[in-house]
């Protein structure tokens, strides 16, 4: 049995939690959310708080996942999920122009992150916000803006997430 499997979820207030077969559906004060459990476990909810246990012996690994996925919908629901990238080099800026997000990094035109339902970008300084209520949606959002520019391992230049660390390589050195 898992360990973050067992632990039960707490309801807050002002958030609804229905189950409707295989799927699990909450809503609250940001918006709402469903998760489809596939069959592989059994959700209950009982006493303001949300149970996650296996359907059956065999597959008592999905609990710990299942349980962690509610949560998150609990949490998006309530708090809402934000991923920070930041830019370094010369000369790259970004902006938000009509909803979408518009990056010029280096190359010969500026890259445009089209608006994605249920996410917001916000930039300031050199440090781009992503943030939404679906926290898949916003790490997948915020991949692909960090796939437009890779940090370089030589100077360090890129998108990269807030507090990433990437190992610096040494510069080719001169023949003596």
């Amino acid at each position: 049995m898992s360990k973050v499997g067992k632990k039960t979820i707490q309801i807050p207030s002002g958030v609804t939690v229905s189950i409707e077969g295989r799927v699990v559906k909450v809503s609250g004060p940001k918006g709402s959310l469903e998760l489809n459990t596939k069959g592989h476990v059994k959700i209950e909810v009982k006493d303001n708080e949300i149970i996650v246990s296996p359907k059956n012996e065999k597959e008592t690994h999905y609990q710990g996942l299942y349980r962690t996925l509610t949560n998150n919908l609990v949490i998006g629901v309530t708090e809402g999920f934000t991923k920070k990238l930041e830019f370094i080099g010369i000369g790259y800026k970004a902006s938000v122009q009509g909803g979408n997000l518009v990056l010029n990094v280096g190359y010969s035109h500026p890259v445009t992150v089209k608006k994605v339902e249920g996410i917001e970008f916000s930039v300031s300084e050199n440090v781009i916000m992503v943030s939404g209520i679906d926290n898949v949606l916003v790490g997948d959002v915020a991949a692909k803006i960090r796939a437009v520019r890779p940090p370089e391992p030589y100077k360090g230049k890129g998108i990269r997430y807030q507090g990433e660390y990437i190992i610096r390589k040494q510069a080719k050195a001169a023949a003596a």
